[in-house]
């Protein structure tokens, strides 16, 4: 009986810690979903009123101008417009930034990122 004990000793301990962990993980994991939904409902909307080209030819216009692998995607608006900021991978490995103006596609600046 006593190694069961020895053994439920470690055990339960380690199982509370894990449930907390797995816990906490899920809390964030919720946190960042439903932010990354807002933001893509507000896209949504703004697509289908014609305010913004939608996700999809931002991404062609992007790859476009600097070609490789799209990494990240953001909205924001800056001084009342609509701007894609877009991350894009190169075939040697550098990260690009890329400034796109989110109602005609067109690149307002292009650097490599830090």
């Amino acid at each position: 009986m006593k190694p069961r004990r020895l053994h439920l000793l470690f055990v339960l301990p380690a199982l509370a810690l894990l449930v907390s962990l797995a816990a906490a993980g899920l809390l964030l994991f919720h946190a960042g979903d439903s932010l990354a939904g807002d933001d893509a409902q507000k896209a949504r909307a703004l697509s289908q009123r014609g305010d913004i080209l939608p996700l999809e030819k931002i991404a062609e216009h992007a790859r476009a101008a600097k070609p490789g692998k799209l990494i990240d995607i953001e909205l924001e608006q800056k001084h009342g417009r609509w701007i894609y900021e877009a991350e894009v991978l190169d075939d040697a490995g550098r990260v690009w930034e890329l400034k796109l103006d989110a109602r005609t596609g067109s690149v307002l600046k292009m650097e490599l990122d830090d």
